[in-house]
């Protein structure tokens, strides 16, 4: 099985992208959390990978740090969830957030997600929240902490593409987009795309 990948960036969405290793394209499916910590295209990249099998197809999924490969496996692991519900969540918000409201059965940010119903957070709360609590984040592995940086059009237009991955409606995307950027605060994607989110959630 393939565990991690080193090579060059050679194409991104917020969702995937394609690592050239040693010639040999590899699609890998990431969290958004992983997307906005990756360089320019044509930079070097190195991702923890799982290799997720089934009879049909082999899929690769990226993490930037082990960690969040490790709350992927976790998420995987409840019953009723599979890979794209896992990477959703993830993406949804950072990894110590989502630990955070697992551990505090906090349903109402768990359902905040898109795709994540009620009865979906309940089994994740139930079948994770004692196993996660012994999981220890170090503070660089909470956030992506590589910013791009960007003028605030391509900002609005890389957060509101962010938020339309996620299963937010495109007005709905912009609206909160719009009202993130009109706070005070850090103008980086990932800072815009937290306070969006955050307003969602609400």
């Amino acid at each position: 099985m393939i565990a991690q990948l080193s090579g060059k960036l050679i194409a991104k969405q917020p969702n995937s992208i394609i690592l050239d290793v040693h010639g040999v394209g590899y699609e890998v499916t990431i969290p958004i959390t992983t997307f906005y910590g990756l360089g320019e295209m044509g930079s070097e990249v190195s991702l923890k990978i799982h290799t997720h099998v089934r009879e049909d197809s082999l899929q690769l999924f990226g993490f930037a740090s082990l960690r969040d490969k490790e709350l992927f496996l976790k998420l995987l692991s409840v019953s009723g969830i599979g890979p794209k519900v896992a990477i959703t969540m993830l993406s949804g918000m950072a990894s110590a957030e989502l630990i955070t409201a697992i551990t505090k059965n906090d349903l109402g940010r768990l359902t905040a997600i898109p795709g994540v119903g009620k009865k979906t957070a309940e089994r994740v709360v139930v079948e994770l929240r004692d196993k996660l609590g012994k999981m220890v984040f170090e503070e660089g592995e909470m956030t992506v902490s590589v910013q791009t940086a960007l003028s605030d059009m391509a900002i609005k237009e890389d957060t509101v593409e962010a938020l339309i991955a996620l299963g937010y409606p495109k007005p709905v995307a912009e609206r909160a987009v719009n009202a993130a950027l009109s706070e005070d605060g850090d103008t980086t994607i990932q800072a815009v795309l937290k306070r969006s989110l955050k307003r969602l959630s609400r």
